[in-house]
């Protein structure tokens, strides 16, 4: 089967309308992506901001008329803002699984001196090694970002025999489940994404670890019993608003890892942190921080 693929260049004041329209004109899916690399980095919690420019593209079953298309997602659109339709551009796709397109550039990743990170459906480089099947699914977390290579690379280094993780937005759960493989005793596994869970599951089974060793949770259900490790590798904003959640699962010695967090604001973070945690000093790669800590007593 093939696919129409219609694609606009919009401002953010007519994304939602346009949206709305396409949806309306029979899309299977609706997407954004930036026009000019103009980054966004951390977004204000609970808002979506746009690019300046934008391109929008609805997905269409081909054998769809596209003029029907079009004089449906005008209509819509006219009832919904003042401004002008954009010109539209109508693209042929032939047939592939879009969702699998990116397996072909994850490659094996080497971390620290014992971890591979590997595709689930590729060969492992080196069978010595501790090996990681992954297949993240919809959910965050391959390694190839700096903010779960660092995380990664400190529990290669970290002695974890018999110690406790909780890994606050697990993602594809790659940190806790490197964490047992690396050793520990077991893992609390923690996302407000269902869908994290169920990759975290996969995963974990994918790696032959078994479900009383790691258990997923959403924020609300997570159990209070602190951990040795407390792994969050999430963004600022939210690591300033779960301050004391994250400081009350780990115990009195234990440690804090926090990533998630761009070079900038890895400084004031850490002092935020100070009062509960005696920080060590702040990890860089390629503009993204690590930080750690060890807890307190009370």
């Amino acid at each position: 089967m093939s696919w129409i693929q219609i694609k606009a260049d919009i401002t953010p004041n007519i994304a939602e309308a346009m949206e709305e329209s396409l949806l309306a004109a029979g899309a299977s899916a609706v997407t954004m992506e930036d026009a000019h690399d103009q980054p966004i980095l951390e977004p204000e919690r609970g808002t979506t901001p746009l690019w300046e420019k934008t391109i929008i593209t609805g997905l269409f079953s081909a054998d769809e008329d596209t003029e029907q298309i079009k004089t449906i997602a005008h209509n819509v659109f006219c009832g919904l803002s003042s401004e002008t339709f954009p010109d539209c551009k109508i693209e042929i796709l032939e047939n592939q699984d879009w969702t699998r397109k990116w397996m072909e550039h994850f490659e094996p990743i080497h971390i620290g001196s014992r971890l591979w990170i590997c595709p689930s459906w590729r060969d492992v480089p080196d069978n010595n090694a501790v090996n990681l099947m992954l297949d993240p699914g919809l959910a965050f977390g391959t390694g190839t970002h700096p903010t779960t290579f660092l995380c990664l690379k400190w529990l290669d280094a970290a002695s974890l025999e018999n110690k406790d993780i909780i890994d606050y937005g697990c993602g594809s759960g790659i940190l806790g489940i490197a964490g047992l493989l690396l050793g520990a005793k077991n893992v609390i596994a923690v996302d407000n994404d269902p869908q994290a869970l169920l990759a975290t599951k996969d995963n974990a089974n994918r790696n032959n670890i078994t479900e009383d060793l790691i258990k997923a949770y959403l924020p609300d259900e997570t159990p209070q019993e602190p951990a040795d490790i407390v792994i969050a590798n999430i963004l600022a904003k939210p690591l300033y608003e779960l301050k004391s959640r994250i400081g009350a699962l780990c115990k009195t010695n234990g440690q804090v890892i926090l990533s998630g967090i761009l070079e900038h604001q890895a400084a004031e973070l850490s002092e935020f942190y100070s009062d509960t945690f005696t920080m060590a000093p702040i990890i860089i790669e390629d503009g993204w921080a690590r930080l750690t800590g060890t807890k307190k007593a009370p």
